[in-house]
């Protein structure tokens, strides 16, 4: 197979959701229920400050992440993935869902917990170096970045193994791995921000 070259434009993403409004089973699949659960058990802390959740889509894992943070900023790229998380999380006032693409449109602040699930491999690679970039310079020292990829077969730029080990990598001056864990379908590595890291 081959793999794109290019990060994925805006257009692919927003083609996929005119067709199905929950194009990845969100609401309804096994593989993202266990997945949301073992995201929220992998972090280290019960209580967040200030979050980041970018590629938020139709925000089901955003709401249930929100218990978890006092501020959550979620972004996405297509307006009905946005509509549609501003509508399941309207009862939620500590949210804020933004549209935007990755990484142009990265907020600014500060934040304790930034967590990058199942979109870096989409990014060509200076796309994907200017997110890690970003994330350097908004996590706090002793911040949590959870990272969280398929790893299936796809013609993305990276493979879910390329994407969550060329971040740990390109991390390294800021960021050093807590833990790590291998699902038959996906990894979750989180890790942990610092002044000496």
């Amino acid at each position: 197979m081959t793999r794109r070259t290019q990060t994925l434009p805006d257009a692919y993403f927003v083609g996929i959701y005119a067709d199905n409004p929950d194009p990845w089973g969100f609401t309804s699949s096994a593989y993202e229920r266990d997945k949301y659960g073992a995201t929220l058990a992998s972090l280290p802390r019960e209580r967040y400050r200030s979050a980041f959740e970018p590629a938020c889509s139709i925000g089901v894992f955003t709401r249930a992440l929100s218990e978890r943070c006092d501020r959550l900023v979620a972004m996405d790229l297509v307006p009905a993935a946005v509509e549609t998380a501003r509508a399941r999380c309207a009862d939620r006032p500590h949210i804020e869902i933004r549209e935007g693409a990755m990484p142009g449109d990265w907020p600014g602040g500060r934040f304790d917990l930034i967590v990058l699930s199942e979109f870096l491999y989409f990014l060509a690679p200076a796309d994907f170096a200017e997110l890690v970039r970003r994330a350097g310079e908004t996590i706090e020292p002793g911040g949590d970045i959870v990272l969280v990829h398929w790893l299936g077969e796809t013609d993305y730029p990276l493979s879910g193994d390329a994407a969550a080990e060329g971040f740990i990598r390109s991390a390294a001056p800021f960021a050093k791995v807590l833990h790590q864990s291998r699902a038959a379908e996906y990894r979750i590595d989180v890790l942990r921000a610092g002044i000496d890291a």
